[in-house]
């Protein structure tokens, strides 16, 4: 109100560009003339003028009202998805298959949204998501170890995937399918780092089959793994996400008892704690996945 009587140069002026009252207005300044302990306006018959502190505190205001114009215009392009910020974490399988080809759409579509991407297990990223310093969460769950639910989450599916046995390309049982799975018992096993429900899910797909399996080595990478299967180190199961990138020395085998099946998911803060940008990525991704879901998968025997 200050800085509309010192832009319009009277009250009546000032309350009209407020749509206000000249008295609303007069007594308003007058409560900050009381707030700063010294007077802010001298009341001449030219109209108010302002004193150095007045002058002094327009200044300030004015600069504040800038800034508050240009949060209202951040907002609005946040809302509009022409700025603003997306932070995503995902593994990398999905990194890989489903979240790249996501943002090369995404940016295409709505470049001046800055995205800022973190490679994280679901069960390190969550709590970022929870916390809100991660908008999105490319999360996984396993049939054999399904996922509680949580109220100020949601999830959206985004892929459903076969879990295959891996195996050198010269082992015995490479010709056979499917492969029971007790017939490695014995055998060295390869799994995910533990705990995490990717290393739990291979201890508990051999418990199904009769068995508990020796785990001789643990790796996040299924890189990592398929080059141990490779040199004959032990065996593992295979998401259909790791298959585009089969090692040429393994192969891949369907299970009895059927390996369990792998989801994905898009987790996000429920509705209402999420921008317009995360809810355009997380269609962005569920497109992604449809397109996965696709195409053939010629590995799999």
């Amino acid at each position: 109100m200050l800085a509309e009587v010192a832009r319009r140069g009277s009250f009546s002026a000032a309350a009209d560009a407020l749509y206000m009252s000249q008295s609303a207005v007069s007594q308003q300044v007058a409560t900050l003339e009381r707030e700063v302990g010294m007077p802010l306006v001298q009341r001449t018959s030219e109209g108010p003028k302002l004193t150095d502190a007045g002058s002094a505190l327009v200044g300030h205001a004015e600069v504040a009202v800038a800034r508050l114009e240009e949060a209202e215009h951040e907002l609005s392009a946040i809302a509009g998805l022409s700025g603003g910020e997306l932070h995503i974490a995902s593994f990398p399988t999905a990194s890989a298959v489903l979240l790249l080809p996501a943002v090369r759409e995404f940016s295409e579509a709505h470049p001046g949204v800055r995205l800022f991407i973190t490679d994280a297990e679901p069960e390190d990223a969550l709590p970022g998501l929870r916390a809100a310093d991660i908008d999105l969460v490319l999360d996984l769950e396993y049939s054999s170890l399904p996922l509680p639910e949580e109220r100020d989450l949601e999830r959206r599916l985004l892929v459903t995937e076969a879990m295959h046995l891996a195996l050198p390309r010269d082992h015995p049982l490479a010709g056979r399918s499917p492969v029971r799975l007790v017939e490695l018992a014995d055998e060295p096993w390869l799994s995910g780092l533990r705990p995490s429900s990717c290393g739990e899910v291979i201890v508990q797909a051999c418990r199904d089959a009769g068995f508990d399996p020796r785990i001789a080595f643990e790796s996040d990478d299924y890189g990592v793994l398929q080059g141990y299967v490779a040199a004959g180190l032990g065996f593992t199961l295979l998401p259909d996400m790791a298959l585009p990138t089969l090692h040429p020395d393994v192969v891949v085998r369907p299970t009895r008892p059927e390996a369990p099946t792998r989801r994905v998911w898009a987790a996000t803060r429920a509705k209402g704690a999420r921008s317009a940008a995360t809810e355009a990525m997380v269609e962005t991704l569920i497109r992604a996945g449809e397109r996965f879901a696709s195409q053939p998968l010629g590995a799999v025997a």
